[in-house]
């Protein structure tokens, strides 16, 4: 089982180091688990791969992402017929055919996006765009219209439907919310193990970091989020966070040393991109912070 979607900033790399870092190997302390800004979900399916927890919890601002994550829960057979339909009619044409297909779901996609339609079809098109649009980005413009490129992909599996079965399956007891991090408050409590991955700082001005919502998240942002992780820990909960290391570029910068000096802070290797030129990439430090 693994992420269904591509996701800028995924933790699929990394998720042998994070998984180092769950509190005792999940064990009879932790009943719980929660990651409110889940995105491309590695670690919650690492989670739901290798341990029975009473409940968990996902959230994300991303309204789209969220209906597509509720749909494969709640009605997957006819979420892969839809992909199945569009693989059966993608794959077999030609280059020139194939933008005019994917511009033309794109196009639907923002009418829908428009209108607040959060649906089976806007979940298929939300995983077909994602299958065949550049680097399985998502961004959007100051509409707030999906704008990425077509891929150049010579056959995107645009149906996994083995994993999306097994994933389905996966998130039939899944709590799966839409809105702000701040409404796992009620969820969490001294048996919760919680993982934030948030947007992360920029490294510098012209970095190429995705905007996943309409909203941004600024150091201001980034210091509230702080501030509700240290009120989860005071709580009790077992807390582990992740964000860019503002060293890579200015090692004076102590941005997040001085946000989490009350907290563990490791710096790991990751290979992201480190410039605005996609073939610029790279291994760099990247932070995982711990409440306990």
């Amino acid at each position: 089982m693994k992420p269904f979607v591509k996701w800028a900033g995924g933790k699929g790399q990394l998720i042998d180091t994070i998984r180092k870092q769950f509190p005792i190997g999940l064990g009879d302390a932790i009943r719980k688990y929660a990651e409110p800004f889940v995105g491309g979900g590695a670690v919650l399916f690492d989670i739901l791969h290798k341990y029975e927890l009473d409940e968990i919890y996902i959230s994300d601002t991303n309204a789209e992402l969220i209906n597509t994550y509720q749909v494969l829960r709640d009605n997957a057979d006819s979420l892969i017929s839809r992909l199945s339909h569009y693989q059966g009619e993608y794959i077999p044409l030609s280059d020139d055919f194939r933008k005019e297909y994917y511009y033309e779901k794109r196009k639907r996609f923002n009418q829908l996006k428009c209108q607040g339609v959060l649906d089976t079809e806007m979940a298929s098109l939300f995983i077909f765009l994602n299958r065949t649009c550049f680097n399985g980005l998502y961004r959007v413009n100051s509409k707030g219209e999906y704008n990425v490129p077509i891929g150049s992909y010579k056959a995107p599996l645009i149906c996994d439907e083995d994993n999306l079965r097994q994933v389905s399956k996966a998130l039939s007891n899944v709590t799966i919310a839409h809105g702000d991090y701040r409404k796992s408050n009620d969820f969490v409590d001294s048996d919760t193990f919680v993982y934030f991955d948030p947007p992360y700082r920029p490294l510098n001005a012209t970095s190429s970091f995705t905007a996943y919502t309409e909203n941004a998240f600024g150091d201001k942002a980034q210091a509230e989020l702080a501030e509700y992780i240290q009120q989860l820990s005071d709580r009790g909960a077992y807390v582990v966070a992740s964000n860019s290391d503002p060293k890579n570029t200015d090692p004076d910068d102590d941005f997040f040393d001085e946000l989490y000096s009350k907290m563990k802070i490791m710096r790991i290797s990751a290979s992201r991109m480190i410039n605005c030129n996609a073939g610029s990439r790279g291994k760099i430090s990247e932070l995982l912070i711990c409440s306990y």
